[in-house]
């Protein structure tokens, strides 16, 4: 027998359109039904009386280290599983675990926990793919990533690292490395994401990592080079270049802290929704009170401080990862930097489902795609969060169930 679940007196953001008033019905984990007005249940449905709530596709996160106490670098299923079950709280119903630059056997060790853990995980927000940051970057531009582990990508490391790994969704590293253009070609032929960060590059080794299949920067503005001087020549560096490129897509943090009003606004005039994705780049800390945590395993991982809402390194010299959850990333988007909620919205849905290559499957409210949507208020304060057609985070949720 189906399972179905009813959303009725809903507010649904739809693609290009806010429906007032509507319902949206979802059989065995699919949307197959939307409409305005009410939509007529039985009683063997699920029904969720949403009372005028917003009803949304489910918030994509595609770089998180962590949330709730727990990273993906620890190195156990109860992390995967906890973190995930932390994000699916504040909204999030997919992500992509993303790792710190560290040795390779706990980097094989990661790949060994995430299948393990994919299998096990039916409470939290559903794994998508591994996100892998580094080891691949430049000194000068390491920010809070260990400086040990830091080098040139070889093929003989990287084609071991891929061969024993078949969920690496997206890697990020430093395009103008030695080897890295010839290694970004490599990810492509494997539909891998090759994505920019922790740079020096200047604006035309950029444009020829574009060429080579770098279409996405990761966490804009963070450990990222800009216009510098050499020989007394100006170059323009990543930043420059991520504008210049029309079809660059770019990922920011967007809790107010990482970048400010100012810096969220221009990125937003000049990328627009549509090549812009939201992430929290979140680290153990996300959900957590203020204070000392660790970024990374807590085995090998650095010690950091959680104030001002972000985490810090211990003298305070960089930020350590955000400690932001997805609907804060809304809220800050609306609240500080204007963009209208559809909008906000969308650029933690349906852009980074496109940039990830799953748009036809995730990241918007139309018929044939999963069931995974959000219930939230004016304010972004999340009610109820379904993944896959079940209910899997409910706060003061007006469900009603029939035998």
């Amino acid at each position: 027998m189906k399972h179905r679940l009813v959303i009725n007196d809903a507010i649904i953001i739809l693609p290009g359109r806010i429906s007032e008033k509507g319902y949206v019905v979802c059989e065995d984990g699919i949307i197959t039904q939307i409409g305005q007005g009410y939509f007529p249940v039985t009683e063997s449905d699920e029904i969720i009386n949403a009372g005028g709530l917003y009803v949304s596709p489910g918030f994509i996160d595609m770089h998180t280290h962590g949330a709730g106490g727990y990273d993906f670098m620890d190195g156990t299923v109860e992390a995967y599983l906890g973190a995930a079950k932390m994000h699916a709280k504040h909204g999030t119903t997919s992500l992509l675990p993303t790792t710190l630059t560290s040795t390779n056997e706990e980097l094989l060790k990661t790949f060994s926990i995430y299948k393990e853990a994919k299998a096990k995980n039916t409470e939290g927000a559903s794994f998508l793919g591994l996100h892998l940051e580094g080891p691949y970057f430049a000194y000068g531009q390491k920010g809070a990533q260990d400086p040990k582990y830091l080098r040139n990508p070889e093929p003989e490391e990287y084609n071991a690292i891929l061969e024993a790994s078949d969920d690496i969704m997206r890697w990020s590293l430093a395009p103008e490395l030695k080897g890295a253009i010839e290694f970004g070609k490599v990810l492509r032929s494997k539909n891998i994401l090759p994505s920019i960060a922790h740079t020096d590059a200047i604006c035309e080794e950029v444009e020829e990592a574009f060429d080579a299949g770098f279409t996405h920067v990761t966490h804009l503005y963070s450990c990222m080079s800009t216009i510098t001087r050499r020989n007394a020549y100006r170059y323009a560096g990543a930043l420059e270049a991520t504008y210049l490129i029309d079809d660059m897509t770019v990922e920011i943090i967007a809790d107010g802290v990482h970048l400010p009003k100012s810096l969220l606004r221009y990125v937003y005039k000049f990328k627009g929704p549509d090549k812009i994705a939201l992430c929290t780049d979140s680290m153990r800390g996300a959900g957590m009170p203020d204070g000392e945590s660790i970024l990374g395993s807590l085995q090998g991982g650095q010690k950091v401080i959680i104030e001002d809402g972000v985490a810090k390194l211990p003298d305070r010299t960089a930020f350590a990862g955000s400690v932001a959850t997805a609907d804060r990333l809304i809220r800050t988007m609306i609240g500080l930097a204007d963009v209208p909620l559809e909008e906000a919205i969308r650029m933690i849905t349906l852009t980074p489902a496109r940039i990830l290559k799953i748009d036809k499957t995730k990241g918007s409210i139309e018929i044939g795609k999963e069931a995974d949507l959000v219930l939230f208020d004016k304010d972004i304060n999340i009610n109820t969060t379904i993944i896959n057609g079940k209910v899997v985070y409910k706060k003061l949720t007006k469900i009603r169930r029939k035998k």
